[in-house]
């Protein structure tokens, strides 16, 4: 029963944000696979699954970066980042040169760019008004790469976020 919950609440909430719910159901299909094949036994697997449903309600990980706390939009568009790394435009790191290789801070600094971006450009009553999405649009192409197809699934996840 406590398994199906987590897994209904990743379900409900996978759109909002894809990479972060898909983790939390790699965790959980892993939990599962233990308990069955008796690699833990069942209070073991009574403290994971709490602990991975604490994860799941809060929607972030214990280690998410102290910038990303603040907002859900901001750290679902980090956390889909995380599988563009190779789209993250060299200069995203300008505020720190010499920190540029590190992939977490480009990408950190890519998503409170994006998250900037949106909320300076977003129209009233956006959602579902092409012309006022395009707008959106247009102002995260430079962001991130000039790659349209890159821009069109981050778009996907701010689209779901509440907040914007």
């Amino acid at each position: 029963t406590i398994a199906n919950n987590v897994r209904s609440k990743i379900i409900q909430q996978h759109l909002n944000d894809p990479s972060y719910y898909d983790r939390m159901s790699r965790l959980l299909e892993e939990i599962i696979a233990d308990l069955k094949a008796k690699r833990l036994d069942y209070a073991q697997y009574l403290i994971r699954i709490a602990k991975l449903a604490q994860h799941v309600q809060r929607g972030q990980a214990d280690d998410t970066p102290e910038a990303l706390k603040r907002s859900p939009g901001l750290r679902a568009v980090y956390n889909n980042l995380q599988s563009a790394e190779d789209a993250v435009p060299a200069d995203a790191a300008h505020e720190a040169p010499e920190r540029s290789g590190n992939a977490d801070f480009v990408r950190l600094n890519l998503a409170l760019a994006i998250d900037e971006a949106v909320r300076r450009v977003r129209p009233d009553a956006w959602r579902g008004h092409q012309a006022r999405e395009n707008e959106i649009k247009r102002a995260l192409l430079p962001l991130m790469g000039n790659i349209p197809q890159e821009v069109e699934r981050i778009f996907l996840i701010i689209k779901q976020q509440p907040e914007y």
